[in-house]
This record gives C-alpha cells, structure tokens and sequence, in this order.
C-alpha cells in the first residue's frame, strides 16, 4: 500500500505543481503562507538549529525553515516530489537538503544524523499505517532536549471530509471515520486536494484514520513529553464555500457556524 502511495505521489507531484493552490511560480507565494503565527511562536528561534521536515512532498514548508536560518534537510517518499523541491529551493536560493526515503527508513536514510527540531504535519498521518513506529523514529532522529512540532489536520476536519467531494454542499456533516480501527481507506481518483489538471497513471492511493488520543499515545509511548496542545479553527484555505478570511490571510467558518477545530498542533520534548 505505500508503495502504491509513492507512485500515486509521483503521479500527483506535476499536478501540484501546475496547480494554484500551490502557486509555486507566483513571486507573492512565500514559503511562510503555510504556516500559522502560533506555529512560529511554538517553533521559537530556529536560527543556526537543525530541522527535518518529513513528508515534506514540494518543500513548500521546508523553506520556510531555510528562511528562519535553520539547517533544513526535507525527507519524501515521491522522487518525483524530492526532485521538484530541490529545483524549487534552488531557485529560491535557499540551501535545503532533501532526502528520498520512506519515514520508517528515516534514520538509515539519514546516516543516523540527529536534529533540534522534527517537524511534519496538514495531511501527512493519514499516509502512515503504524504511528507507534513513526513515533519512535521521530525519537530516535530527535537530540536528547529536542523537539517534535507536529500541525496536523484535526480527526474531526477528517471525518467531515478535508477536500469536498463532486457536488458536495456546505453542510457540516460526518462522511468518514474520526477513530482507527477499520484498516487502510482505498482511494482511487483522478484529482486530488488541489485544482490542475487530471492525475495520470497511478491513481490509487491508501489512508489511515487517526485519533488524538492514538496520536499522544503513540508519542508517549516513544518517551517524548508532551508539553503544548493547540486545536484551531483555522485553515490555509478555504475548505468550505462560506468561510471567511481571517487577519492573518488564513479561513475560518463563519461566525453563524459551530465553533470546531480543524487543525491541532502539539510540541513534544524529548
């Protein structure tokens, strides 16, 4: 199955780019769009550390890390993806190492190098089967005394759908599972959470739900040490047809709507 998720990532790499979501070629699309103001604040000052952003597909966000001054390495399963973020920092003259691997491969990957600061997240457990494993790969990648950020979309943003299906209409309604437990969802679709054109070849594609609870679980069970929890109701685009722009140029429902979080972010020490 995750093989299959690496070809239908590769698949996906030249539909993200040629898309506007990702708008990699507008001169206005800073790497720091994709970010809340909470995260910085979580982050702190990250000049002169190293970070390592997993599953990091274009490096949209894996620059903003160069940005700060950080020693930022960028880890993918997709070639396809590794290859298109290395053109794009360098054309931002940015220097990010990236790294094809599967996250569980991590560390081999990695020659065993050690970071200050794991960072991954907004779309990226679902495409992991085993979080206790990853949990124990992000340890065992962190220095003693550093830190997991993780900025995930919410298990309730899942079960309402995180994309809107063909047709969909603006009601907040349950379509999918918040807990575990079922197994791998199988996907199979020509388009993906962005616009741009059709996927070509391989369209098939595998998720795996994941509650909070399984989330801190798995990360304590690692031995990291939770110390902050956010959930928000905000997101980096508009998922819903009725949210409204908020100050930070992110979206949230309107306030005629139920107040739920969307995204959560967490901070763990090891």
């Amino acid at each position: 199955m995750m093989r299959a998720n690496q070809s239908n990532w590769d698949a996906r790499t030249p539909v993200h780019l040629a898309s506007r979501f990702y708008d990699v070629d507008s001169p206005e699309a800073r790497p720091e769009r994709w970010f809340a103001d909470y995260e910085w604040a979580d982050l702190g000052d990250l000049a002169g550390r190293d970070v390592l952003h997993l599953q990091c597909h274009l490096g949209t966000e894996t620059m903003a890390f160069a940005t700060k001054g950080a020693r930022t390495v960028g880890l993918d399963l997709s070639g396809e993806s590794v290859a298109a973020a290395r053109r794009l920092a360098a054309r931002a003259g940015l220097p990010v190492t990236y790294v094809q691997a599967n996250v569980y491969d991590a560390q081999q990957a990695l020659g065993k190098r050690r970071f200050d600061v794991v960072y991954t997240g907004k779309g990226a457990l679902c495409y992991l089967p085993d979080l206790d494993r990853w949990a124990h790969t992000v340890a065992a990648l962190l220095r003693p005394g550093g830190h997991l950020y993780l900025a995930e979309f919410h298990p309730l943003l899942n079960a309402l759908g995180p994309s809107p299906a063909p047709g969909e209409g603006p009601e907040l309604l349950l379509r999918h599972d918040y807990l575990a437990g079922r197994g791998a969802v199988a996907r199979d679709a020509t388009r993906t959470y962005t616009d741009g054109p059709p996927v070509q070849g391989a369209t098939d594609c595998y998720e795996w739900m994941h509650g909070l609870a399984e989330v801190l679980n798995a990360l304590t069970g690692a031995g990291l040490r939770l110390t902050r929890l956010r959930e928000s109701d905000e997101l980096p685009w508009p998922r819903w047809p009725d949210m409204v722009r908020t100050p930070g140029g992110w979206w949230r429902l309107p306030d005629t709507a139920p107040r739920i979080p969307l995204l959560y972010a967490l901070l763990a020490e090891k």
